[in-house]
């Protein structure tokens, strides 16, 4: 799930994807430990349902994926120069794949939330329940504090692996009142994502990122900004207003240190 994060799900915010990671471990553990409860529990029995959804969703997303890597990715031209449809990809079927992971994206993201609430409800249900029962859910938050006390710097450098925070390219302009005003950009920052674009696709060339605006026009594009040594997480929207372009800024490459 992390590596498909970091290339269909760009809006998710470094936190929120750590949070659903643990919100995965800790679910399974804690059913683990239920195992043994006698009477049923339809909120354990309805989170596992919707844990195996889950799994299925991300195998779809990966193998349309997989359709994607293996033609021209998820926002590649599907025209020629001449403006005839490409005769090297199967146009049809990047499409369709295309407009897949959109729509299973959607559902992915409604099905964490209904996992998130599920185990909320859980664990609140559970301080109904006899001493063992309480004993028990203690003592596994007890080992789950102590197993990220241990790796804590593990899983921070694993977060930031997977997330990829390597910058791409630097705000070195930005015009009053434009689109890039708006979604909160300032001279000096550094962008790590632009879209679908990070460290691990980009070409380092700036007419991929223009590509991306032009078919993003009055569109949500979700960007990672590096600024002083902190991380912003912004919404961008591409579209025509008083000065030139879409964007109303300027982008430079930057070669990572």
């Amino acid at each position: 799930f992390p590596r498909l994060a970091r290339i269909y799900f760009p809006e998710l915010k470094l936190i929120k994807i750590k949070i659903l990671r643990k919100i995965i471990k800790i679910t399974r553990s804690y059913i683990n430990v239920m195992g043994g409860v006698q009477n049923p529990n339809p909120t354990k029995e309805k989170l596992m349902q919707l844990m195996a959804n889950k799994d299925k969703l991300e195998a779809k997303i990966n193998g349309f994926g997989q359709i994607l890597n293996a033609n021209i990715g998820m926002h590649g031209p599907l025209v020629d120069s001449e403006g005839y449809p490409r005769n090297d990809i199967d146009v049809h079927q990047v499409r369709q794949a295309r407009q897949q992971i959109i729509c299973l994206q959607n559902d992915h993201k409604t099905l964490m939330k209904e996992i998130e609430k599920l185990l909320h409800q859980l664990h609140t249900g559970s301080k109904n329940s006899d001493e063992r029962h309480q004993q028990q859910q203690q003592q596994q938050q007890q080992d789950t504090n102590n197993e990220s006390n241990d790796d804590t710097q593990e899983d921070h450098e694993t977060s930031i692996s997977e997330i990829d925070f390597k910058i791409i390219a630097k705000v070195n302009h930005v015009s009053a009142g434009s689109p890039a005003e708006k979604a909160g950009l300032r001279i000096g920052d550094h962008i790590a994502r632009f879209g679908t674009i990070t460290s691990s696709n980009f070409n380092g060339e700036l007419q991929t990122i223009a590509s991306l605006v032009k078919h993003m026009q009055n569109q949500r594009i979700p960007l990672r900004v590096v600024r002083n040594g902190i991380v912003l997480d912004m919404t961008l929207i591409p579209e025509s207003w008083s000065g030139r372009g879409l964007l109303g800024c300027n982008i430079i490459i930057t070669n990572n240190d």
